[in-house]
């Protein structure tokens, strides 16, 4: 559905599927008064290209996003999307993983990837004159790495490490445990690593055929913020991508991962993983909505009342009173079919009880009396500002490009967005509180414990 208040010229004829028409299709969607001119380009492939000129700034940040994550994997291929995203620097026909590196380093930029359950992001940043160097390079990289068997098993014992290093992050192996607490063995509630059980024995062929079969035109969206011209970064990329396996057969976009049918989520469930640590980990949540239900902007409200700043109620209560933890916020994470609710808190073990005690207290308070007047002016201002200072930046403005188009198939103006969070009515935050905490919490815990120190 197309945002309201865009504006959409477009050029050229759609292109249709083999056999099609080999013209690009340019549109306008927005001249947006708090940034520059966005542009979307459809190549005959189904690759799209979007970009936004802004000339006061003087680096440009240039992105590869491919549609597929973690929970595009089987069981026995987990981890094979972060192994992949790994291997993507290592080297190409053109260039050695070094050269790879040292070209953008050398005009002083930097690039880096990261990969998520959804989606997979290959990023540079760079002076505006550098730009068709940072092109050239990033799409050499993901459209025509050779995955050498030596560059496999180099990468295989790195990711063995970050996964162990991961394990000794109690802070962040909580979230993990709470995803699986959710979702079980659903996709959504894997790592994004893998495990050691299935990175050890995954051959360089398997990564090949994922590869291959994934990354395709239709499933990218390349994106670019800054000092640019668009006409000249579409230019770049097609010469770029000429002769790779991304300049691909005509085909059109692939649609935005849909909405339905939803996940199945478990019964609620409490899952402890004993660690000897200093400070307990948890976290108590429960399904939240998914990433197009129009209440997301109550949510986001809702989010920053209960623990989404010093003001917040959790925090408040939690730190600020009674001094019971070091650090405690809540969060929403939401994906194309699902999404999640959480309060995490870090704290001595020996305080636990007492934190969930007040957690659940605090909950159970909003769902049966919702919040107040200032708090849903206060919750709002939260919001618009946290979004429009987020956007202070290249890096920020090239990632909103791409996740509008990835993930909602659409590019929403920033005054519409703001507008709909201005929209927010005290009623629609406290109809979404009454539904959502009191559902039936998961608990995630990781700490000195045992499995029976806690019940559901």
């Amino acid at each position: 559905m197309a945002a309201s208040g865009a504006v959409r010229h477009a050029t050229g004829s759609q292109p249709g599927r083999a056999g099609g028409s080999a013209r690009a299709v340019t549109r306008t969607l927005s001249d947006d008064p708090l940034g520059g001119t966005v542009r979307r380009t459809v190549l005959p492939s189904g690759l799209r290209v979007l970009t936004e000129a802004i000339p006061a700034m003087r680096s440009v940040s240039f992105g590869i996003w491919v549609a597929v994550g973690s929970r595009d994997e089987t069981g026995p291929q987990g981890g094979a999307a972060h192994f992949l995203e790994h291997l993507l620097f290592k080297g190409t026909r053109k260039r050695t993983a070094l050269e790879i590196s040292s070209e953008i380093e050398a005009v002083g930029g930097e690039t880096n990837a990261f990969t998520t359950k959804e989606y997979t992001c290959y990023y540079a940043r760079v002076l505006d004159e550098d730009l068709p160097l940072a092109i050239d390079v990033m799409c050499d990289a993901v459209a025509d790495s050779l995955l050498e068997p030596a560059d496999v098993e180099t990468e295989r014992g790195v990711i063995l490490e970050e996964i162990a290093m991961h394990d000794d992050e109690p802070g962040d192996e909580v979230h993990d445990l709470f995803a699986r607490a959710v979702y079980g063995d659903h996709p959504l509630g894997r790592l994004i690593s893998g495990t050691e059980e299935t990175v050890t024995p995954m051959t360089r062929r398997q990564i090949q055929s994922f590869y291959r079969r994934r990354y395709t035109p239709p499933q990218i969206v390349i994106a670019a913020a800054g000092n640019l011209d668009h006409a000249t970064v579409v230019k770049l990329v097609r010469q770029a991508l000429r002769g790779t396996p991304l300049e691909g057969d005509p085909a059109v976009p692939a649609p935005h991962r849909p909405a339905t049918p939803a996940v199945r989520t478990r019964p609620a469930a409490t899952l402890v993983e004993p660690k000897e640590t200093e400070q307990a980990h948890v976290i108590l949540g429960c399904p939240g909505i998914d990433r197009t239900d129009e209440r997301r902007f109550a949510l986001g409200v809702l989010n920053n009342v209960l623990g989404g700043g010093m003001s917040s109620r959790l925090f408040q209560e939690i730190r600020e009173r009674r001094g019971l933890a070091y650090s405690v916020y809540s969060y929403a994470s939401q994906y194309a079919d699902s999404g999640l609710f959480a309060v995490y808190a870090g704290c001595a073990p020996g305080k636990v009880d007492e934190v969930l005690e007040l957690t659940r207290a605090e909950l159970a308070r909003v769902a049966a009396d919702g919040i107040t007047a200032d708090e849903l002016a206060r919750g709002k201002g939260m919001s618009k500002g946290s979004f429009v200072l987020g956007l202070e930046d290249t890096g920020s403005r090239m990632s909103r490009l791409a996740k509008g188009e990835l993930l909602y198939g659409d590019l929403m103006p920033v005054d519409e967005l703001l507008a709909r969070v201005d929209a927010v009515t005290l009623d629609d935050v406290n109809g979404l509180a009454a539904e959502l905490l009191a559902r039936s919490m998961s608990l995630a815990v990781v700490g000195p414990f045992g499995e029976n120190d806690f019940t559901a």
